[in-house]
C-alpha cells in the first residue's frame, strides 16, 4: 500500500473507527483479576490512540507530501551528483582580521562558535548579523557564511558571488547550519572541487512573522520582494566583498518559489537560482491572506507560470528539483509545467528524485548538486 493516498487513509481511518467501537463493547467485558482487567482495558485505549495518531500523521503527510514512500520515510535517498572539476587554490596559512561590518544580531548567538578564528582560513566563518533594508523598512536576522578563501592572503583583493539561502515557511534560519548543513556542504563541494568560494547569506523569507507573504511587496504591507531582491544584496555587498551584482538565490518549498521569483523579477542581480521543492503560482491561504490587496494585476506579477506566458524571460539560469511523489497543486505537475514554459534567454535543469517527497532527506540529498549549479552559472567577478 503506498504510503500516499486515500487507500492509506481509508484503513486507518477504518481502524480508529474499528478500535473504538472495539473499545466500547470489550470494556465492561474484560475478565480475569483487577490487574489483569486493568491491563487489558489500558491496551483497548492505546491501541485506538495509536491508529488515531497514525491516521493524523498520515493525512498531514498527504497533504504536505513530505514523505513520498515507505522507504523515503526510513531512509534518506540517495541522488547521483555529476562532478564538474573546477580549479581552487590550495589553502594557505591563516590570515588574522574580522572581515564583516555588518551589526551582529544576538538572536542567532551560537552559531557564530561554527568555527574558531583558527580555522577560519581552513573552514570559513559562520556570523550572525542583522539585515537591515533601506528600501523596505524591514529587517530580518541572517547567518553569513565566508569561506575560507575569503581569510586567505591569496585571495585579499577577491570579490565573491553571493547567495542567498532562504528557508521554507515558516523556517528557522538555524535550521539552515544545524540541520541542513550549508556551510559544510559547500566546504566540502569546494574541496572536491566541484564548487568554487560563494558567500551565503542564510535567512528566512518570513519577514513579518507569523504572516506568509510569498516573498511579495504586500500593498500597504511587508516589501518583502524589495528586501529579498534589492536591500540584502545590497546591504551584504556594501559590508563585505562580495559583488553587488550576479547572485543567487536557493531555496525549498515557499523558498524555493521565492528563489524563482527572484530571477524572473530581479535578474539585474540574480543570475542563478536553484528551487528545491518549489511552486510556480501564487497561493491564498490562511497563512497568507490577500497579498495582492485584491488586485489580479499585482498576482499575476508575483506568478511565475503567469510571468513566462505574457512576459520575456530573462537571461537566467534555474535549477528545479521534485520528488515523484509529491502530487497536489504544488507538486509534480506543477513543477513540470513551469519547466515546459522557460524557453531562451532563461534556461532550466530540472531533477525529478524517484520516490523523493517534500522533506529535509530529499532536499539535503540535492543540496550538494544545487550547490555546484549555482557555482557553476554564477558570474566571477
Amino acid at each position: 500500500m503506498p504510503l500516499l493516498g486515500w487507500p492509506l487513509l481509508a484503513t486507518l481511518g477504518m481502524a480508529t473507527v474499528l478500535c473504538t467501537v472495539l473499545a466500547l463493547v470489550l470494556w465492561s467485558r474484560v475478565r480475569g483479576p483487577a490487574p489483569l482487567r486493568v491491563a487489558q482495558r489500558v491496551a483497548l485505549v492505546v491501541t485506538g490512540q495509536v491508529t488515531a495518531v497514525l491516521l493524523v500523521a498520515a493525512a498531514l503527510n498527504n497533504y504536505g507530501y513530505f514523505y513520498g514512500t515507505w522507504s523515503d520515510l526510513v531512509s534518506t535517498p540517495t541522488v547521483a551528483v555529476p562532478v564538474a572539476h573546477t580549479s581552487v587554490p590550495a589553502p594557505v596559512p591563516d590570515h588574522a582580521g574580522l572581515p564583516l561590518s555588518l551589526t551582529q544580531d544576538a538572536s542567532l548567538s551560537g552559531l557564530d562558535t561554527w568555527s574558531p578564528p583558527s580555522q577560519w582560513a581552513r573552514r570559513g566563518r559562520v556570523e550572525s548579523t542583522r539585515l537591515t533594508g533601506a528600501h523596505s523598512g524591514l529587517s530580518e536576522p541572517a547567518l553569513v557564511y565566508l569561506p575560507p578563501q575569503y581569510f586567505q592572503p591569496a585571495y585579499a583583493r577577491s570579490v565573491f558571488p553571493g547567495v542567498e539561502v532562504l528557508t521554507g515557511y515558516p523556517g528557522a534560519t538555524r535550521a539552515l547550519v544545524s540541520r541542513f548543513k550549508y556551510p559544510d556542504v559547500l566546504l566540502s563541494e569546494i574541496a572536491a572541487h566541484r564548487a568554487r568560494p560563494m558567500v551565503l547569506v542564510m535567512l528566512r523569507p518570513t519577514v513579518a512573522p507569523p504572516r506568509d507573504t510569498e516573498c511579495t511587496d504586500v500593498p500597504a504591507g511587508p516589501q518583502t520582494l524589495t528586501y529579498l531582491g534589492e536591500d540584502v544584496p545590497r546591504t551584504v555587498s556594501r559590508a563585505l566583498r562580495v559583488a553587488p551584482v550576479g547572485w543567487g538565490a536557493i531555496g525549498d518549498s515557499t523558498g524555493g518559489y521565492c528563489a524563482t521569483k527572484l530571477l524572473l523579477t530581479h535578474a539585474s542581480v540574480f543570475t542563478t537560482g536553484a528551487a528545491l521543492s518549489g511552486y510556480y503560482h501564487t497561493i491564498k491561504d490562511g497563512t497568507t491572506g490577500d497579498l495582492w490587496g485584491g488586485s489580479p494585476v499585482v498576482r499575476d506579477l508575483n506568478d511565475p507560470v503567469w510571468l513566462l506566458r505574457h512576459q520575456p524571460p530573462p537571461p537566467v539560469s534555474l535549477f528545479a528539483t521534485i520528488g515523484s511523489g509529491e502530487h497536489g497543486p504544488t507538486g509534480i505537475r506543477d513543477t513540470r509545467r513551469f519547466v515546459s514554459l522557460v524557453h531562451a534567454p532563461m534556461s532550466v535543469t530540472s531533477v525529478v528524485v524517484p520516490g523523493g517527497g517534500h522533506n529535509f532527506a530529499t532536499w539535503s540529498a540535492l543540496m550538494p548538486r544545487a550547490l555546484d549549479f549555482l557555482s557553476d552559472h554564477l558570474r566571477t567577478t
